[in-house]
């Protein structure tokens, strides 16, 4: 298995890749992995021989001249940047020499050069970016999460297959509960195009359709499958984000605002730890850019060393389950 990782994109580059990967590294269940990193040459032997990593047989440097940053145009880092690191490493799953990869770089032109270099699959108008949500009950896969701005009953059904399929078979979940995001319950409630995707799905034997949940239901763990469009997704998964901090540092401030509430800390510190690892968005890191013809993740921008290195764990689970073929074959069998 062979995963390209752009060493450039994000926030913080070569200062959480490189300890990233050393990170993946010390784990023996991926003695197998093969990470090329790509990027400029001189800078990655830099940062790799700071953390004592020497290159063999899993680990390649692929040399890039440019990078894409943060504040770039999409459209404008499709024309103009050929040989960015984010590129290049796309280019390689396009070329069949890598299985996948992970960029923390700018969204848009991640989605937007993906599209252009691997195409969608067949049968897919769209791609769209699916993340997992934690929930009551574990954790809930949503999309579209931002590739789309606004999505039609099509892709709102596309997106309902993509969704229940990585599902079923990357989190061995057998059959599924996909429902759609609305504003309310009832099935008189929405917009003509939500509707519409509605009487979709209901038509697909192969979907596990429950109807519609509200904003409130995200987290409650009724669905393993919640679909949107892509202006909807952003906000809820930013929306979350920033409650998740919210809660922390409101936490944080409570337990140090006094002696008697350090006390409490220390003696709840377990639980405390246990709570904060399940709805940490960091354990959380790595969306799948679902729907092309090639396996992309994207890591949040502002990923850490261990967000990161779990972006890199999800990629590696998702070539391991075969997934862009389970894609693949679910739509040409439509």
């Amino acid at each position: 298995m062979k995963i390209a990782i752009d060493a450039m994109g994000g926030d913080y580059g070569l200062d959480v890749v490189i300890p990233a990967i050393a990170h993946i590294r010390k784990k023996k269940e991926y003695d197998h992995v093969c990470l090329v990193l790509v990027g400029d040459k001189k800078q990655i032997t830099d940062k790799l021989a700071k953390y004592e990593l020497k290159l063999d047989n899993n680990l390649f440097i692929e040399h890039a001249s440019e990078v894409v940053e943060m504040y770039d145009q999409p459209a404008k880092a499709l024309r103009n940047k050929k040989d960015s690191s984010m590129r290049l490493a796309l280019n390689l799953v396009k070329n069949k020499l890598a299985d996948a990869c992970v960029s923390a770089g700018n969204t848009g032109a991640l989605v937007l050069t993906a599209k252009f270099v691997l195409n969608t699959l067949p049968g897919v108008d769209r791609a769209a970016i699916l993340a997992a949500f934690p929930t009551e009950k574990g954790f809930v896969n949503v999309l579209d999460l931002g590739a789309n701005i606004s999505s039609s009953s099509d892709n709102l059904y596309q997106f309902a297959v993509l969704g229940n399929t990585l599902t079923k078979y990357v989190h061995n979940i057998e059959n599924p509960k996909v429902a759609l995001l609305n504003i309310g319950s009832e099935s008189i409630k929405g917009t003509d195009t939500i509707k519409d995707a509605a009487e979709l799905i209901k038509t697909n034997p192969n979907i596990n359709y429950t109807g519609f949940v509200e904003g409130s239901d995200i987290f409650k763990g009724k669905v393993d499958v919640i679909v949107c469009d892509g202006f909807t997704g952003n906000i809820a998964l930013k929306t979350s984000e920033g409650l998740y901090r919210f809660f922390a540092n409101s936490i944080k401030k409570q337990f140090t605002s006094s002696l008697y509430g350090k006390i409490i800390a220390v003696l709840c510190y377990p639980l405390i730890k246990r709570f904060k690892k399940h709805i940490d968005p960091k354990e959380y890191n790595g969306a799948m850019i679902i729907g092309l013809n090639g396996i992309v993740v994207k890591s949040h921008g502002g990923a850490d060393i261990v967000s990161f290195a779990n972006a890199i764990q999800h990629t590696i689970k998702s070539v391991q389950t075969d997934v862009l073929k389970k894609l693949r074959d679910n739509f040409e069998s439509e």
